[in-house]
């Protein structure tokens, strides 16, 4: 794990017309304008309208190929029009059995508190340096609420399905936060499935667990990464305000392939509505998402996604390679070279991200990210500390 220090974005400046050296290490600026880094600015705040005009115009493509070292890509990590053979996973890929004492205690705890993780249901290649402890020691996992049926069908994603899965446990909200107490941790994820056969979405429920993980636990980090609640802004302020650090919510794709890759009930602009929503109903949250490559999507494509979450108000960006879970799934277009993610990774910083973290194997949840974010929260309660 790299120092945090590390980890914070840097700018070296894609159109002089819009930017200017930042006068200390604690401020960079963007295309859209100067952003201080943990500091209550547009960054946390929304943007304001001339943020959004240089962002809206500006910059393209072009602009960062010629600013940054821009890849080649080979053509064998490309399935060509019409081909129904899999791609071969690239070595980069590869990851190791999950084993170790970290591990085996977590599923070990969860399994008696009959608890899902998402790192389980979605077949994770990150769960065995997730739950193991990596090279800092330290397990996390991302615990999933509402039970593991899903009652949507995305084509990417391997969690079960059905219309009317099993009520919630009421007891869940106390047993996570018996079994997060118990594991010890400081930054905890809470994920779920869809669940468009509750009224609020399970809105509530997590509103619910938040409360009382900081009710046994106030110094807890806690990141929700939800789904759409059906577009219901309510919900979305319920949780925004239940007392989390940090909202995700995860555009999955690029616009243009929202129909390929997601259930018709979600959709691009609706996860932007979320994201905005959130930031609104709570200027202090870190709102987070994430982007699969690897479905299809052209470089503009992607980089209009980026845009587009700038300019809903998003701090955080995740963007990683998507990979087959099951020969039933969608099968995967191209393989993303390390090279093109270091490249979006620049990209992201450029655009004015709190934190951009691209990488083959990174997700939404994954724990590099979550170390950051945790330092990135206590900076900014030191701040509001400091104020009052």
């Amino acid at each position: 794990m790299a120092h945090c220090s590390r980890l914070l974005p840097s700018c070296r400046g894609i159109l002089p017309c819009l930017l200017e050296r930042p006068p200390s290490s604690s401020v960079f600026h963007s295309p859209i304008g100067p952003v201080s880094t943990f500091s209550t600015s547009a960054t946390h705040r929304g943007l304001s309208e001339e943020q959004r005009d240089r962002l809206a115009s500006g910059p393209g493509l072009e602009d960062f190929i010629r600013e940054h070292n821009y890849p080649d890509e080979p053509e064998n990590l490309k399935r060509k029009k019409g081909e129904r053979q899999r791609l071969r996973l690239p070595p980069w890929l590869t990851v190791g059995v999950p084993a170790g004492q970290d591990y085996t205690r977590l599923k070990k705890s969860l399994r008696k508190l009959k608890l899902n993780t998402v790192c389980e249901e979605a077949r994770c290649p990150n769960i065995g340096e997730c739950w193991g402890g990596g090279g800092d020691g330290t397990a996390t996992a991302t615990i999933m609420l509402m039970g593991d049926t899903c009652t949507r069908g995305c084509r990417f994603c391997s969690v079960k399905t059905a219309r009317a899965p099993p009520p919630p446990d009421p007891n869940e909200p106390e047993n996570t936060a018996e079994a997060i107490a118990e594991w010890g941790v400081d930054y905890i994820v809470l994920t779920s499935v869809d669940r468009d056969d509750l009224l609020d979405g399970g809105a509530k429920h997590f509103a619910d667990t938040v409360k009382e993980l900081k009710r046994r636990k106030p110094d807890i980090l806690v990141e929700c990464l939800t789904p759409d609640f059906r577009g219901a802004l309510d919900g979305v302020a319920e949780v925004a305000t239940s007392g989390l650090n940090v909202y995700a919510h995860n555009i999955e794709t690029v616009e243009d392939l929202q129909w390929l890759v997601r259930d018709p009930r979600a959709n691009f602009r609706q996860s932007l509505a979320v994201l905005e929503h959130a930031k609104k109903s709570s200027a202090d949250v870190l709102t987070k998402s994430s982007i699969m490559l690897g479905m299809g999507e052209t470089d503009e494509q992607i980089l209009q996604a980026m845009k587009d979450l700038r300019l809903a108000g998003v701090d955080c960006v995740t963007l990683g390679q998507y990979m087959q879970p099951t020969k039933r799934h969608m099968k995967v277009t191209q393989y993303v070279t390390p090279e093109k993610f270091d490249f979006w990774k620049k990209v992201g910083d450029d655009l004015g991200f709190v934190y951009t973290a691209s990488g083959a194997l990174v997700r939404s949840s994954y724990k590099a990210g979550e170390l950051f974010l945790a330092n990135a929260v206590r900076s900014r309660q030191g701040e509001r500390r400091t104020e009052s």
